[in-house]
Parts: structure tokens; sequence; C-alpha cells
């Protein structure tokens, strides 16, 4: 009787459907992205939003002087990311990978929360405006950690054959992060009155970024360490001058390679929507909804890109063609936005997206591949947000700047060809270390 029962037992077992379980690699996939939908979702929010909080927390009788001022705001936020390079790179070197991506999504999510809740200047005055770039200045020390912790993390523990595809869904998270703030400020400037987006709209979407925080803390609380960040970890020595000693010059090459490339990245997926609202009597909705679909596209590639990269050709030729691409198209491209063509806004802003795909999706393992594993996350960390700092973070700045200045609205796209031709000679001098065992 007892050994019927125990086959009868074995037998339901064996019937009941099973519970697929998510494996490790998608779990750390997971884990690492999770902090770029974050940090992008916010950034979205700040960029497409820039007319509205402009006039909010920078009220002035000129438009261009309040968008100045709000970009202004923008930039400050990457001043404090080479500070954030160093205070987590020294963590995720010194102490542990998991560590630095645990503190750096909360030091992320909490700003982004509590600028739901700031009171603009027709409330509290000047105190306004200085507690935003308080808290910009939070969250871009948040950043200086984010994204080259997440994807040292993910490309450390991803196979070495597959490192190109597993480290591009870093930026998939990132152009995540940007469809999903833009899909959420493109339904609230549609559904709102102007009125209610200024007086209480604009702030939901930034407390929603409180609870992508929390998540984001529950899906990182148990990760491990990488084996090759245990077997090489230090710490007898400071990291950052351990690197700068150790890897100057691949750190310059990053450096303005990633300048380049970020300040791309800001200029046609942010900038590009209000730019078409201020200069081709485009509506906002309109505007962004032709972004939303080319982030979705570019959403779709990455991973392929990247799986190319593994397979094909190797990553220096990829990004060379690319940069070099983007130097000599942006003029065209934007010149092509004031022709009498329907479908003008579609081409360029698709084009251009599909065009970004290499970068978004090869650059992250071709840069972890630089640096060897002992300073790796403070030396990526240093170099890519300095150049972030000083060519990125300064991109929509520096080309509203221009455009006041010059009057020449085809100023933004000689800019951008001119750091594209940057990226270009530091990439060619970087070397390539595709499907080759990390330091």
């Amino acid at each position: 009787m007892t050994q019927l029962s125990n086959v009868q037992v074995g037998s339901d077992r064996a019937s009941q459907p099973t519970v697929k379980q998510p494996s490790r690699t998608q779990t750390i996939i997971l884990a690492g992205i999770v902090g770029n939908v974050i940090e992008w979702y916010d950034f979205a929010l700040y960029g497409y939003l820039t007319p509205v909080i402009s006039r909010l927390f920078f009220p002035n009788e000129n438009p261009m002087i309040s968008l100045l001022e709000s970009y202004g705001v923008f930039a400050a936020g990457f001043i404090m990311r080479p500070l954030g390079a160093i205070i987590f790179g020294y963590i995720g070197d010194r102490v542990s990978r998991r560590t630095e991506l645990f503190i750096s999504v909360i030091l992320m999510a909490i700003p982004t929360f509590m600028l739901g809740l700031l009171p603009d200047y027709h409330q509290i005055g000047i105190t306004a405006p200085i507690i935003l770039i308080i808290l910009r200045l939070l969250q871009g020390l948040s950043v200086g950690g984010e994204f080259t912790g997440s994807v040292t993390y993910v490309a450390e523990t991803a196979p070495q054959t597959r490192r190109g595809f597993t480290a591009s869904f870093a930026n998939v998270g990132s152009t995540a992060g940007l469809l999903l703030g833009l899909g959420i400020v493109t339904l609230m400037t549609h559904w709102l009155p102007d009125k209610s987006l200024q007086t209480w709209g604009w702030r939901l979407p930034f407390l929603l970024g409180g609870i992508l925080g929390l998540i984001g803390l529950y899906i990182r609380s148990n990760l491990p360490d990488s084996e090759i960040f245990q077997q090489h970890h230090e710490n007898d020595s400071v990291p950052w001058f351990k690197a700068l000693r150790q890897s100057l010059n691949p750190m310059l090459q990053a450096m303005f390679y990633t300048g380049g490339y970020s300040a791309a990245c800001y200029i046609t997926m942010v900038y590009l929507p209000s730019y078409l609202v201020q200069f081709t009597n485009f509506s906002l909705s309109h505007a962004l909804g032709i972004n939303a679909v080319a982030l979705a596209v570019q959403l779709g590639i990455i991973p392929l890109m990247g799986w190319l990269s593994d397979t094909t050709l190797r990553r220096k030729f990829w990004l060379l063609i690319t940069t070099m691409s983007m130097a000599l198209f942006s003029l065209p491209a934007f010149w092509f936005l004031f022709q009498d063509y329907p479908a003008k806004v579609w081409v360029v802003q698709i084009g251009l997206a599909i065009l970004l795909v290499p970068l978004l999706a090869i650059s992250p393992a071709m840069m972890v591949e630089l640096f060897p594993t002992e300073t790796r996350l403070t030396a990526y960390s240093l170099s890519g947000n300095l150049g972030s700092c000083i060519m990125g973070g300064t991109s929509l700045l520096v080309c509203t700047w221009l455009i006041n200045v010059s009057g020449n609205v085809y100023a933004p796209a000689i800019y951008l060809s001119g750091l594209m031709v940057v990226s270009t000679i530091a990439l060619a001098f970087m070397r390539d270390r595709s499907r080759e065992p990390l330091l």
C-alpha cells in the first residue's frame, strides 16, 4: 500500500506542470538594465518636459533664456558625474560590484521622486530652482556609477563569445527608459489641457520614478559578484590613482569617444523634438510620437547589432563606420527637416535612430574590454563620465546657445558633426579586444 501510494504521489508530481525559472544570465541582464531604465527615464522626462519646466522654474519674458537656464540645469547634473565615478568606482572595484549597483539605484530614485513633489518658482521663489539644481546634482552623482557599473557587471558575467550581445542590453535598458518616459509625456501632452499639465500633470511621471526605484532595489537585492571580479579583487590601493597610472591612454581614448557618442544620443533622441517644435512649427505631441516610433525601432535592433559584433566583423570596424557616417550625414539630415516633403521628420528621426544603433549596441563591450579587472569600473566610469560631462551633458545647452548667437538653425548639426570627428579619431587609436579574454 505504501509503495503504491509513493508511486501515485510520484506520478502526480510528474504530471504537474513545472514552472520555468529564469536563467542566471537573464536575471543578471535584468538586474543590470533596470538602473539604466530609471536613469534614462528621468533624463527623458526632464528633456521632453523642458518647455514646461522652464516656465515653472525659470520664468522669463524671453522663452529662449528660459530654455537656456533649463538646459543649464540639465548640464549641471553632469558636473557631478566624474565625482560619482570616483566614489562608485572605488566601491565597485574595492568593495563589490553588487554593492555599487545597489547604492546607485537608491541615490537615483530618491531625487527623481522628490522632484515630483517640488514646489515651483511661483510658490517658493528662488528656492525652487536652487532645490531643483541640488536634486539634479544628486542624480548626476549616482549616474556617475550606474551605467558603467551595470555594463561592467553584465559584461564580466557574460560568456566570452556572447559579451557583445549581453552587454548590448545595457542600452536596451537606456532606450527602454527613454521610450517609457517619452510615452508617458506624449500621453500627458495629448490628453491633459496645458493648464493641468503645468499645475500638476508634469509631477506624476517623476513620482512614478520612485516606484521604479523600489522595483530596481528588489531585483538587485541578491546579486552575486562576478567570478572574474572575485579572482582579481584588491583592497590595498586607490583604484583611480592606479587606473591613471596604468591605463591613461585608453582612458583618454574612451573619454573623447564616449563624449561624442553620448552627445549624438542626446541631440538626436532628446533635443530633436524640442528643436522641431521651436523651428519647424511641429506640434509637441506629433514630434514626440515620431520620436517614440524611432526609439521602438532602435530598441528592437540593438540586441541584433550586439550579436553581430560577436559573430561577424570586429567591434571597432562597426563603430568607425558609424561615427564617420554620423559626421557626414548630420548636416544633410537637419537640412532635410526644412524641405517641403511630407514624411521628412519620419525619415530623419528614424534614420538617425538606426544610425545610432551600433554605438548603443557595441560600445558597452568595447569599453569594458579596454581595462583590467582590478581598476575596470573606476577607469571606465571616470573616462566615460568625463566625456559625457564635457560633451554629452552640455550638448543641449550648446546647441541652443549656438542658434541663439548665430541665428543659424543648422548649428546643432555642424556641432554634432564636429563631435563625431573627435570620436572617430579617438576610436582609431583604440585597441580592439573583440572576443578576447578580459584583462
